[in-house]
């Protein structure tokens, strides 16, 4: 039967489902995620655990292989129509490699019980659905529903510690301090959670740092890009415990890469027709979710 011929295993992740399903569900995903500079691996990662039952180490180094490949699909849509924020996506860069190598070992070390992962996972999605929808009251309560005002005033940000870039004809600026220890933390976060840290990062710039939604989705992938690189790396050679190590499965990443990789390049194309507060209610919505169910499966 054709059936059969689809329902593929998958020895690292000792899974078993249909080929078909991966691709699927991260086009889905990214589709939405990528218009707010998110790859959607936050969202994948309770996937993997919840429905598909990969609870081990590997599931990190596995939603890192997803980002590797599938972030370049809005990254390079997003540098062909020249709306890459290279100066805030090198800060962040910065900040956040030396974190993820702290977070690998958090990871492995002090959470390889996969009921204490599912709180830690919990927590920090819920920590992101509150920047999320505190950030989408303030704006509706004053402007409505329309789009933010684009342009930021640098009033108060310049100095020898600040950067200034430019972005559809507007200026805007941000402390390098102000990016890069954020950036460091959510390295330490991304590093063991399996994420690029852009579920974080986002929220962040637009909540914290006041800079348009539209202005950082570019940069914020560009990170994702590069750390998710270095977890892999960081997770397929450095041991765990007598020499052993916790690669991904990679058949399973690059199919979740794959729908990734379409659903970024199509996210990154309609971004610009979606409003900044629908993406937003959206993925607050389906983070608050995900967060409640992990945090009571603890209690």
């Amino acid at each position: 039967m054709w059936a059969d011929f689809l329902f593929i295993q998958f020895p690292v992740a000792g899974i078993e489902t249909f080929l078909f399903i991966p691709p699927a569900v991260a086009f889905g995903i990214s589709f939405f995620t990528s218009m707010a500079g998110i790859s959607g691996a936050f969202l994948l990662m309770p996937f993997q655990v919840s429905v598909l039952g990969f609870i081990s180490p590997s599931v990190t180094a596995t939603n890192f292989l997803y980002n590797v490949v599938g972030t370049p699909g809005g990254v390079i849509q997003y540098a062909r129509e020249s709306r890459v924020a290279w100066r805030l996506a090198l800060t962040m860069i910065a900040g956040a490699l030396p974190g993820v190598l702290l977070g690998y070992y958090l990871r492995v070390i002090l959470l390889p019980d996969p009921r204490n992962f599912k709180l830690f996972v919990g927590v920090v999605l819920l920590i992101v659905a509150w920047r999320l929808v505190k950030d989408i009251y303030n704006h509706i309560r004053s402007q409505g529903l329309g789009e933010p005002e684009t342009g930021l005033s640098c009033t108060g940000v310049e100095g020898s510690h600040a950067v200034q870039f430019a972005y559809r004809g507007h200026k805007f600026c941000f402390r390098i301090p102000a990016v890069m220890v954020p950036a460091f933390c959510v390295g330490v976060i991304g590093g063991t959670y399996g994420i690029g840290g852009g579920a974080l990062l986002a929220p962040f710039l637009v909540t914290v740092l006041h800079l348009p939604v539209h202005a950082i989705a570019e940069a914020v992938l560009t990170v994702n890009f590069i750390i998710s690189l270095a977890g892999v790396t960081i997770y397929s050679l450095a041991p765990i415990s007598q020499g052993m190590t916790a690669p991904p499965d990679w058949l399973l990443g690059l199919l979740f890469g794959v729908g990734g990789l379409l659903g970024m390049n199509c996210g990154a194309r309609f971004q610009k027709r979606f409003p900044a507060t629908a993406i937003k209610l959206i993925l607050a919505s389906v983070i608050c979710l995900v967060a409640l169910k992990y945090i009571l499966q603890f209690l």
